[in-house]
């Protein structure tokens, strides 16, 4: 290790030959400008250490710049962007700063530095020719002597990793001769770290291996190519964009490209200048071409140069894994949403910017439309029109510089769509109506199918099933995971929207057929529910005039019921008003829909202790159900088992024991004593006598009753576990308080397996369990369990819930309990 006095840098060498080693500090935004200043440095002598050169893919970042901070030799480009706090740069500026030597800053732009740092001369290197900006940086790495302390090396030498000047890099910014990109957009933000790796892809291999950014429509892949071209436009010698979504004008814009570049003459035919093109980039290195908006792979392949060079593609189409380096460009980090909206809409507050960042979901080109929008509306008004009218609101707002808007441009893909693929088209349709969560087609066969028209095929048919998916990501229309079909929520926003009269009836009779298709057995078998979580929310969000078929309303109010049973009532409850209002004015209160909604809405409502109402909604169905049907019909037996039930709830025990009695007579006659459903009706007679207390009798029963359950529907069955719950209350309301808290014990240790932690049903028998412990005088135990119970409760249920209540007075009375210590009065 040889100490060579570089100017005030005063640094040891570790380079090859004893030259200076440095290490480039810079923000992602300024690489262009980082790899500038490393070949101007590395070709004055001096050995360099920049990250996106010398960095490899499994290199630890932080040890790396770590050991780069640690030996006391950076050059740091300060810039606006190297000081924003979430950059890695802050880290690295911070630690040299706190006690360490050697750090030579420039300055990029005007940026004003921390507090900090503004001690620091930081020479300029923007606003001044190459050479003034190269003789500045040098000078400011060398310090006062000027000069390096070792012989620069020939700018000829071929030596591995070696770089000549005369190709090396122009100033950042300084236009190639050859240029033909679109202007920038100045209001991009969010894409730092796209450009990093897309400049590392393209430039991380000695021969051009095409990068393809695919994304969905309007995700911005041009702006990201354009601000691409402008950002590392030193590093090229000549940049072509070539607007590929015609395949048969391709040919014409790169024999523009050959005349300009001298490769040919305007007398060559397109075919001549193309050849001639093709074989002068073979023998240049620092060229790049741009396929902008290429539609298929196959027709774009053809034209793609070789050599050297780099060649970048945008394109809708995923499906470039064979000709070029895939690159997903997605939506903005909600970080990055939030600056844009603030940065065009200042009056905003920050909340409010995250609100329309969530309701656009990040997507770039309908975040710039909002900011243009909000101008003359405020954000209540604007998201109620985008739920309202989503069409409508991604029209409006076209910001200058765009080709179109949102809507417009969805629209066009749309008509694309339509032209080459019907099929595809209505399974998009379709599609448009359910969640914006990812849908896997089901297979459809005889009936279904058949009444499923096109779409039937479709799914019939792999083939054609993989043919449509192909087709609705290639049109950028939506994305395709895992077999699954995922559209963005402002896509099946806009094709909703625009959908006539008679399409709507269409899709909306296809997206029925395909809810109910994709389901695998009995939606009212709540044991069938786990297989297919992913049904759930397009059943809770398709609208209750777009179910049109009895099996698909079916499905969409056990997909309500599965969720009240599972303990999220308060969440579900809002579907299910909406489903039995809109049913019972479209088809009537009698219609069979509306009945099940009935019946799912009174369940709901007595989990979230509305006992009234879901008392009056059962009351009215059982009415009706009786007039129809009779008194011994499975339906009404099951209506009048639920009339019993929130009587018992609201207190008034007489009148549902009367009632669950003769039910669970009716119930032992006609499907038998040991169905189901005749011993959950004997389970309420049992809490019913133990409410009256008649415990000794209710635990006749109920002992019966569980016995029963045990051995024709298993020990961890829900019904099961209710009526061992109950039954373990009534042991200790006997006294016997031993054999309660084993039962309670036992129940609730399956209740948390089967329900869950935070379950309201597994609430119920903790709770119990420390009433019990504390009667046995365990009261460290209870009142563990009773604090345990209280909080669930509090965030489960809401701090006014009866349950919520009853367990913060439980808790009192058991910390009430808890003798003081010897020193406390």
């Amino acid at each position: 290790m040889v100490s060579i006095e570089l100017g005030r840098l005063g640094v040891e060498m570790a380079g090859s030959e004893g030259r200076p080693w440095l290490f480039i500090s810079h923000a992602g935004a300024d690489l262009a400008w980082a790899e500038w200043v490393a070949w101007q440095l590395q070709d004055a002598g001096y050995d360099v250490e920049l990250d996106s050169w010398h960095w490899g893919a499994g290199d630890n970042v932080i040890v790396r710049m770590d050991e780069a901070l640690a030996a006391r030799r950076m050059v740091a480009l300060f810039s606006a962007a190297y000081f924003e706090r979430r950059r890695w740069t802050t880290e690295e500026w911070t630690a040299v700063v706190a006690g360490r030597e050697g750090l030579v800053p420039v300055r990029l732009d005007d940026a004003t530095a921390p507090p900090m740092l503004r001690a620091l001369k930081a020479p300029a290197l923007f606003g001044m020719d190459e050479e003034a900006a190269r003789q500045a940086l040098l000078a400011a790495v060398a310090g006062p002597v000027g000069v390096p302390a070792v012989r620069p090396r020939f700018p000829g030498d071929d030596e591995p990793g070696s770089h000549s000047r005369s190709t090396g890099p122009r100033l950042p910014g300084t236009l190639p001769r050859v240029w033909n990109v679109p202007a920038r957009n100045p209001g991009l933000v969010g894409r730092d770290e796209l450009l990093v790796d897309l400049r590392g892809r393209l430039a991380g291999g000695p021969t051009a291996v095409p990068v393809a950014l695919h994304g969905e429509t309007a995700v911005g892949k041009s702006q990201v190519a354009v601000e691409y071209a402008h950002r590392f436009c030193g590093e090229y010698e000549l940049v072509w964009w070539v607007r590929a979504e015609h395949p048969a004008l391709i040919s014409d814009q790169l024999a523009r490209l050959a005349v300009a570049i001298g490769a040919a003459d305007r007398t060559r035919s397109p075919r001549e200048a193309v050849a001639a093109l093709a074989a002068e980039l073979r023998s240049r290195t620092r060229w790049l071409i741009v396929f902008d908006n290429a539609e298929d792979p196959e027709t774009v392949t053809a034209h793609l140069p070789s050599g050297a060079g780099h060649v970048l593609i945008t394109s809708r189409d995923p499906r470039w894994h064979e000709r070029a380096i895939p690159m997903a460009v997605g939506a903005l980090a909600r970080r990055d949403s939030i600056a844009l909206l603030l940065g065009r809409t200042p009056w905003l507050a920050t909340t409010e910017a995250d609100r329309l960042a969530a309701a656009l979901d990040d997507w770039p080109l309908a975040l710039v439309q909002a900011a243009e929008v909000l101008t003359t509306t405020s954000v209540p008004d604007y998201l109620e029109q985008l739920a309202g009218r989503a069409g409508e609101v991604t029209d409006a707002g076209k910001p200058l510089g765009c080709p179109s808007t949102l809507a417009a441009q969805i629209r066009l893909s749309m008509r694309r769509l339509r032209a080459q693929d019907p099929q595809a088209t209505e399974v998009l349709q379709a599609c448009a109506l359910l969640a914006p969560e990812p849908f896997t087609l089901p297979v459809l066969r005889g009936r279904e199918a058949a009444g499923a028209s096109t779409v039937g095929r479709v799914v019939v048919d792999p083939a054609t099933r993989s043919r449509v998916l192909t087709a609705l990501q290639r049109h950028g229309l939506a994305r395709v995971e895992g077999g699954a079909l995922h559209l963005h929520r402002l896509t099946q926003a806009v094709i909703a929207d625009q959908l006539t009269g008679p399409e709507r009836a269409v899709a909306a009779r296809h997206a029925s057929l395909l809810l109910t298709a994709a389901f695998p057995g009995d939606a009212q078998d709540p044991a069938a529910w786990p297989g297919r979580p992913d049904l759930l929310p397009h059943l809770l969000v398709i609208a209750s005039g777009d179910l049109v078929t009895d099996a698909a309303r079916l499905a969409a109010c056990e997909a309500c019921q599965y969720l009240v049973d599972r303990g999220s009532a308060a969440a579900v409850l809002p579907r299910l008003e909406g489903l039995h209002r809109a049913w019972t004015a479209e088809l009537g209160a009698d219609h069979a829909a509306t009945r099940r909604a009935t019946a799912c809405l009174a369940r709901a409502a007595a989990a979230v202790a509305d006992h009234d109402r879901a008392l009056a909604l059962n009351r009215g169905l059982l009415g009706r159900q009786r007039q129809e049907l009779g008194e011994d019909h499975p339906a009404v037996l099951r209506t009048a088992a639920n009339v019993a039930a929130d009587l018992m709830d609201l207190g008034q025990t007489e009148e549902a024991l009367e009632l669950a009695r003769d039910t669970l007579i009716r119930y032992r006659r006609v499907v038998g004593d040991e169905h189901g459903e005749t011993l959950a009706v004997a389970s309420t007679v049992a809490a019913c006598l133990a409410g009256l207390g008649r415990l000794e009798e209710g635990l006749a029963l109920a002992q019966d009753t569980v016995s029963r359950q045990r051995r024709v529907l298993g020990e961890d069955h829900r019904d099961t576990l209710f009526t061992a719950s109950n039954m373990a209350t009534d042991l200790s309301e006997l006294g016997r308080l031993a054999e309660a808290c084993a039962l309670a014990e036992d129940t609730l240790l399956r209740r948390r397996q089967v329900l869950g932690d935070d379950h309201p049903e597994t609430l119920d028998t903790a709770s119990n369990l420390a009433a019990s412990l504390a009667g046995l005088g365990r009261i460290d135990e209870a009142l563990q369990i009773a604090r345990d119970t209280a909080e669930r409760r509090r965030r489960v249920l809401g701090e006014d819930h009866p349950d919520t209540r009853l367990s913060v007075t439980l808790l009192n009375a058991i910390d009430r309990a808890v003798p003081a210590p010897p020193d406390m009065p």
